[in-house]
């Protein structure tokens, strides 16, 4: 899959509300009610990025959950990033 440029990538995020290209990233934090909470979204995510094989780096604080997707194969975005930041704002938002 071919890395997308900045420019690309910003025209792509356009869709996506909240998510922002930060160091070779595209990242999202969330806030949640509290640590369970965070931690069954995860699950989900989690259920969503293995089906597509594709894994995130995060981190979750207590009730707070931070996502950050790259394809560290193409050495950046790609629209595999882009697709699975789609699906884990369609798993937030339902």
């Amino acid at each position: 899959m071919d890395k997308l440029n900045e420019s690309q990538i910003t025209e792509l995020l356009l869709e996506l509300t909240g998510w922002e290209y930060k160091k070779g990233s595209i990242t999202k934090s969330y806030k949640f009610k509290d640590f369970k909470e965070a931690f069954a979204s995860m699950t989900r995510i989690a259920f969503e990025c293995e089906a597509q094989n594709h894994h995130p780096e995060w981190e979750n604080v207590y009730n707070s959950l931070t996502i950050k997707l790259n394809t560290h194969d193409a050495g950046g975005v790609t629209q595999k990033d882009i697709d699975l930041a789609k699906k884990i704002e369609f798993l937030m938002t339902s």
